[in-house]
């Protein structure tokens, strides 16, 4: 018989040969070579050590993203305000990335907390409206995610920046970017914020598996009638779950404010980064190291479609589409566990 365990790495590899074999045939459909444009895509990703530096580097704020949500998720929270908590980081890490001198060793670090600090309070709003008043969560997080993008965008303009178009960039002593590890990838823009995302996955490991605050997290999000018959205070660990949330979102901002660009400018749109997070827990487990894993193909796919229009002439938007489907196979996780049963049956 099939364990728990065994379907929660056999259900994501799955979902994953589905879409991509999903997406070979709508590409030989409309008339592109799969294995052309399936080679682009790992060319794009693996082929040149630059690629291989942008890879990771986009694999970064979506290990945090992924956490953010999956730890929601794990204390039975909808974290759809992940977006908006990384447009805050993003900015919060920024503002004290370049309005303060320090030596490195207290300037990024205060930048850090920060950037997590405010992904928190956006994270605690919506936790405590759903404590107090039992507002559902998705409902305001996904409201928050728009006032957070036109906010910064009014802040940046009017108070942070004086060119009108993006704040001020950071000083060097705020910044996570490294010269031997770009040299080292000619020239990418990978940072040393890998460094922290795989160590704070590491925390979410030990906090929700081997904590006490963890098991009642856990318990809530199972169960929050018999948690709160166990005498746990429910309405607190839902302010904690969205708060952590928070935080994790809001260091995956600081990532592209201190690490990738530099700067923070002003968004026509939503960066994706949270929405997309949303996928990769799914297909992590809301595990931690599973959000890894996750992250890695999604960063994976994100730079490799990049490659694909011009060495298979193949449509990017179609690495899109196997994201989409890969999710959908993610979701109908029920229909791969009953074929793996019945074929559990079918060989006894």
């Amino acid at each position: 018989m099939f364990t728990n365990r065994m379907f929660n790495i056999l259900v994501p590899v799955i979902s994953v040969l589905l879409g991509l074999i999903a997406g070979a045939i709508i590409m030989a459909a409309f008339g592109y070579n799969p294995l052309s444009g399936y080679q682009a895509l790992w060319d794009g990703s693996f082929g040149d050590i630059y690629y291989f530096g942008e890879t990771i580097r986009q694999v970064t704020p979506y290990i945090f993203t992924g956490l953010a949500v999956a730890f929601a998720f794990r204390s039975g929270l909808f974290n759809i305000g992940a977006e908006g908590q990384v447009i805050v980081g993003w900015l919060a890490a920024v503002w004290v990335g370049a309005a303060f001198d320090a030596p490195m060793i207290i300037h990024l670090p205060l930048a850090l907390l920060a950037s997590a600090l405010a992904g928190a309070i956006w994270g605690f709003i919506p936790g405590l409206l759903k404590a107090k008043l039992g507002v559902h969560e998705v409902i305001i997080t996904i409201m928050m995610n728009y006032i957070a993008l036109h906010v910064s965008n009014a802040l940046i303009r009017s108070v942070l920046s004086e060119n009108q178009d993006s704040s001020d960039p950071i000083k060097e002593s705020a910044s996570l970017a490294s010269n031997w590890l770009m040299e080292m990838t000619s020239f990418s823009r990978l940072h040393y914020g890998i460094l922290i995302a795989l160590f704070v996955a590491v925390i979410m490991w030990f906090l929700l598996e081997k904590t006490s605050a963890g098991f009642e997290l856990r318990s809530v999000g199972f169960n929050q009638h018999a948690s709160q018959y166990a005498g746990m205070n429910v309405g607190k660990n839902i302010i904690l779950a969205m708060v952590i949330s928070g935080a994790f979102a809001g260091l995956g901002g600081a990532m592209e404010g201190l690490g990738t660009f530099g700067y923070m400018p002003t968004h026509s749109a939503f960066t994706n980064l949270g929405f997309d997070g949303i996928a990769v827990a799914l297909l992590g487990g809301n595990n931690a190291f599973g959000v890894v894993l996750a992250a890695i193909l999604f960063g994976t796919l994100k730079i490799g479609a990049l490659n694909m229009p011009t060495a298979a002439d193949v449509p990017s938007e179609l690495v899109e589409i196997v994201i989409a489907l890969i999710i959908f196979f993610v979701a109908s996780s029920y229909i791969i566990r009953w074929v793996l049963l019945r074929f559990k049956k079918e060989g006894k």
